[in-house]
């Protein structure tokens, strides 16, 4: 069993179960770790419907997990309680986020958002609330990068680093 496999599966985020993965222990992976790091991954956005692809390569002992969740903006609106974005996001506010939930958002976009940097990719998410209509920490979100920028939440940051590293 050299050559690699991949599973595509869907579940409600934060929820999946052993019996959602168990077709990965034919191929000698922990049915259990995987539900674990997928539930791990996407335990923001609880309840969601989100797909996953799990990349095996049994030869190596090695398995790769890419999740697709929600668009961010779909994310960030879920987060702030809001319908839907702003038709004058530049004057109409339509909700408000903490840093937390945007830092949540860009750990579960991680696989489409092209950094390595958890600190980059909130800041693609900070334009993304900007762009809807949602302010940060009640200011407008691009304060928020500036202030991003300065190290004023690297010790926020710094409590999600396990987590952007799953």
């Amino acid at each position: 069993m050299s050559e690699s496999k991949i599973l595509t599966l869907s579940f409600k985020a934060g929820r999946a179960t052993p019996k959602d993965v168990e077709e990965v222990e034919r191929y000698g992976f922990s049915a259990q770790e995987i539900a674990d790091r997928l539930n791990r991954r996407t335990r923001w956005i609880d309840g969601k419907n989100v797909e996953a692809r799990i990349y095996l390569y049994p030869s190596h002992k090695r398995y790769f997990i890419e999740i697709v969740p929600p668009k961010v903006t779909e994310l960030l609106l879920l987060k702030a309680g809001a319908e839907k974005p702003s038709g004058d996001p530049a004057h109409q506010k339509v909700g408000n986020l903490s840093i937390e939930d945007v830092i949540q958002v860009a750990i579960v976009k991680k696989d489409e958002l092209l950094t390595r940097s958890l600190k980059k990719a909130v800041k693609t998410v900070l334009g993304s609330a900007r762009s809807v209509g949602l302010t940060v920490e009640n200011r407008d979100p691009k304060e928020v990068i500036r202030e991003l920028e300065q190290g004023l939440y690297d010790d926020i940051l710094k409590k999600y680093e396990e987590d952007w590293n799953i």
